[in-house]
């Protein structure tokens, strides 16, 4: 009977755990970092520098999906053209730059779009 009870003993013992569990779970992390987290860092501050340098001329997108173009900027407020009227008046609103999405140069380049893509 003590045989018994010792074999049972010996078979609900958990074996150790050895390094290269540890070193799997860490390549695991490792590529998890450098495939997901560090491009969407790296895209993150692309887009908030490019929103920092947004200034008179630029088209924008806002995250309502209003496109317009930059007609005057402070630091946490742009004024957007949205539209021109039939009588020749001009639709402006004024939004945070934290609410735009997209960055468009003047020349027509784009500077940096955020987004899924």
């Amino acid at each position: 009977m003590s045989s018994m009870v010792s074999g049972v003993l010996l078979q609900a013992q958990s074996s150790p755990v050895d390094g290269s569990f540890f070193l799997m779970m860490g390549s695991v992390l490792l590529i998890m970092y450098l495939l997901v987290l560090r491009p969407e860092s790296q895209k993150r501050k692309q887009l908030e520098a490019a929103i920092k340098s947004a200034e008179k001329g630029d088209e924008v997108v806002t995250t309502g999906g209003i496109q317009g173009l930059i007609t005057g900027a402070t630091d946490d407020i742009v004024t957007v053209e949205i539209a021109v009227l039939k009588n020749g008046e001009r639709v402006r609103v004024k939004i945070q730059r934290s609410a735009i999405t997209s960055v468009s140069k003047a020349g027509g380049k784009a500077e940096m779009k955020g987004g899924d893509s």
